[in-house]
């Protein structure tokens, strides 16, 4: 979503290549006028066949550019594809600017890779110290990075759709659906169901919270590898599968409080679409949550890894309906200064400012 929305701002000024992987049979790609869209074959990434990641392309990418030579190339996926344009680009000269959106050296120790952590985190710094400048979208993970040695770091910010996400989408007849009622507290999950996204602490703040209010539900929106498993074990939650568009927008303001417990995120859009959407959000102290929640003024932050803190935050607001509705109104009007139009003309700025002058400028 963030990428689009660049991508989008951008398409009325300049003329945009997007250049990405095929995702399954289907997969036609987005159409946006003024963006050149390449879809190309890839693979399955190990133990998540629902994605793929590229193959090496150097050759096919250098002699794209040569026929049509960008001014700018800008790497925003970290694997084989993205270090094809990294070697492609600076073949030719071209400038690259790349973008950390994934910590995947961290997904690795949530599928059994954990000692190919340090080779993961070697192969991304080697990555991203190759281009000109890397996006990072807080300046917790910029520190991060610097700390682990990625160097030219600099923070462009993530902005939300407040239209889109927006409380007046509440439907009744979808939290009938859930099984809740008018006074009935609705918990939401929006996430890859995968490992890394620590979905078994968020269904435990929903067991504790249930001891205390048995009218509150449980929604999970998402797909992944570990859906089958979940929805097996935990019959009481309703799961969703994948969302977009409107239909995301109205499972969002359709509940009341909404659960990130994942610790894997470069930054966690979900956050401010559901603050946006007008939910009392529970996280911890890192990420989107950081950036933009205050502890008790417009959302719940705990401290990272407390997850008893995470759970009685979860439980407190099931509990206390006026506490849950204050934090979310605050945290709505939080989210109309995060304007995507202002982040989008930054980014803009930051591609022109790595582009070579022109001829006798």
């Amino acid at each position: 979503m963030t990428i689009h929305r660049m991508v989008d701002g951008l398409r009325t000024h300049h003329d945009v290549s997007l250049i990405r992987i095929r995702q399954g049979n289907t997969d036609t790609g987005i159409t946006l006028d003024g963006v050149d869209t390449l879809l190309l074959r890839g693979m399955p990434l190990p133990r998540y066949s629902e994605l793929r990641m590229g193959l090496p392309c150097t050759g096919l990418l250098k002699r794209r550019w040569r026929r049509e030579r960008p001014d700018v190339v800008h790497i925003v996926t970290e694997g084989p594809l993205g270090w094809s344009a990294v070697l492609a680009a600076r073949a030719l000269n071209i400038p690259v600017v790349s973008d950390f959106h994934t910590n995947f050296h961290q997904y690795t120790a949530h599928y059994g890779l954990g000692l190919l952590m340090p080779v993961a985190l070697r192969y991304l710094r080697a990555l991203h110290n190759r281009t000109r400048l890397t996006l990072v979208p807080t300046r917790a993970l910029a520190v991060e990075l610097e700390c682990q040695g990625f160097l030219r770091l600099e923070v462009l910010e993530r902005g939300i759709d407040t239209d889109l996400f927006h409380p007046r989408h509440r439907r009744a007849d979808l939290r009938e659906a859930w099984g809740a009622g008018v006074d009935d507290p609705v918990m939401l999950m929006v996430s890859r169901v995968a490992p890394e996204k620590n979905l078994p602490l968020a269904l435990r703040a929903y067991e504790r919270a249930r001891e205390q209010v048995p009218g509150v539900r449980m929604v999970v929106v998402g797909d992944g590898p570990a859906r089958k498993a979940f929805a097996t074990a935990h019959p009481d939650v309703h799961f969703a599968g994948m969302q977009t568009g409107a239909p995301l927008a109205e499972h969002y303001a359709s509940a009341d409080i909404f659960l990130f417990p994942s610790l894997s995120e470069t930054f966690g859009n979900v956050t401010l679409e559901a603050m946006a959407s007008g939910l009392a959000v529970v996280a911890f102290d890192y990420a989107a949550a950081r950036e933009h929640i205050v502890d008790g003024r417009n959302g719940r932050t705990v401290a990272c890894s407390d997850d008893d803190s995470f759970i009685r935050a979860a439980t407190e607001l099931a509990a206390g309906r006026a506490q849950a509705a204050r934090l979310a109104a605050a945290a709505r009007t939080t989210t109309l200064e995060l304007d995507w139009s202002r982040i989008c003309r930054r980014y803009e700025d930051i591609l022109h400012e790595m582009c070579p002058e022109p001829a006798g400028g």
